[in-house]
């Protein structure tokens, strides 16, 4: 008898143990990483270190087409809706979930989908399921967004931040959600930055001190004397919020109180582009002719004779404070001169760089009338002045 139940032991034992140690007991709402092991008509199956493998309805990881966007091997984070022997997870809470679901939402941190059905002053009404929810007009994205009915019937995702009087007070955040993913997001791109590195940016906010750039996730600063290579008097007459730049890294270091500081520069970074730009295009560049067909906070768009390109604000021929909109209406004849492309291919050129191109190629002309030939050399405006006195 005792043998027998020795064996009994030793055989519950085994079932609460596997090859890597002791199985996972998997509670409603746990926040767990697994890895897909199979795919059914119905249903994922996935490895969530539990006795058996736990379920994900496939609906969930399918697309709008009806595709399914995961595949065997692949690691995802979802959340637990129902424990046990044979877990059952979502990655997200639906219209389906009701009450329940929105509470162990909360308790989780998972997100909830529910759809906008009004604007209002104050925020978002947003319908889940049954359920009335409200979004804070403050919560409704990470960035100020002035006219919010733009999100009228759409179906987004929402992180819940409070459940009361049996549900009848539901406020949820889309703010925070996206919060939650650009943290992700940030670890990423800083484990894969490096100093020297030339990456691509968006302006986020504008100093005295100098310009914010957002990598994706994690932003960094130029400083205003890393802005352009003259004295640059106010940040904005350089670059607009917005705007895509490219700039390199100048350094990473971890504060104090554990926050990550990040020195970049647009001069070294646009030096270096028009650098590459000159050793494989040739000194010369010509003065062309163009037209403007259209103005953005960021720049103008110019078409000329061989094809169209922008004029990035800084490379405008603009006072400090002036207004690109005014100055240069649709349809103004300019004058430009190429100095490379930007991240989509499109050529960029600069207005303010004409006079002192115009100059550069007058002195060719004038070295190859003393030479009695062409000159490849390229001089600057000094030695063109020296060269005038001189006559």
């Amino acid at each position: 008898m005792a043998q027998d139940e020795d064996f009994a032991a030793m055989f519950e034992t085994s079932l609460a143990t596997g090859k890597g140690g002791t199985y996972k007991r998997l509670s409603t709402g746990d926040s767990v990483q697994v890895t897909v092991v199979q795919i059914g008509k119905d249903a994922v199956f996935v490895d969530a270190g539990t006795r058996a493998e736990a379920e994900i309805a496939r609906y969930e990881l399918e697309n709008e087409h009806g595709e399914l966007t995961v595949k065997v091997g692949d690691r995802l984070r979802a959340t637990v809706a129902e424990g046990g022997d044979h877990p059952k997870l979502v990655m997200r809470f639906n219209a389906g979930s009701g009450l329940a679901g929105l509470e162990t939402a909360l308790e989780a941190g998972a997100p909830v989908e529910g759809t906008v059905s009004k604007a209002v002053k104050a925020g978002l009404e947003v319908q889940i399921g049954k359920i009335r929810a409200f979004c804070p007009a403050s919560h409704v994205h990470i960035s100020f967004t002035p006219d919010i009915s733009i999100y009228e019937g759409q179906t987004m995702q929402f992180k819940v931040l409070e459940i009361r009087d049996n549900g009848r007070s539901v406020v949820v955040s889309r703010k925070a959600l996206l919060q939650d993913e650009r943290a992700i997001t940030g670890r990423a791109t800083l484990e894969s930055l490096s100093v020297g590195q030339i990456v691509e940016g968006t302006v986020q906010a504008i100093q005295p001190y100098g310009a914010f750039i957002d990598l994706g996730g994690i932003e960094g600063l130029i400083h205003v004397s890393e802005l352009g290579h003259g004295r640059v008097d106010r940040v904005e007459d350089v670059v607009t919020v917005g705007e895509q730049i490219r700039v390199k890294v100048l350094s990473v270091e971890q504060t104090a109180e554990g926050a990550t500081r990040i020195g970049l520069s647009l001069r070294q970074a646009t030096q270096l582009a028009e650098g590459t730009q000159t050793a494989s295009a040739g000194a010369d560049k010509q003065v062309v002719d163009a037209e403007v067909v259209k103005v953005e906070a960021f720049g103008v768009f110019v078409e000329t004779a061989t094809g169209g390109g922008i004029v990035p604000t800084r490379e405008l021929d603009l006072p400090p404070g002036g207004d690109p909109r005014r100055a240069f209406p649709v349809g103004k004849q300019v004058q430009v001169v190429a100095i490379g492309t930007d991240e989509k291919g499109r050529t960029r050129f600069s207005m303010r760089r004409v006079e002192e191109e115009q100059a550069r190629s007058n002195y060719r002309q004038f070295r190859a009338k003393q030479s009695g030939g062409p000159s490849t050399q390229v001089g600057s405006f000094g030695d063109l002045l020296k060269a005038k006195l001189s006559d």
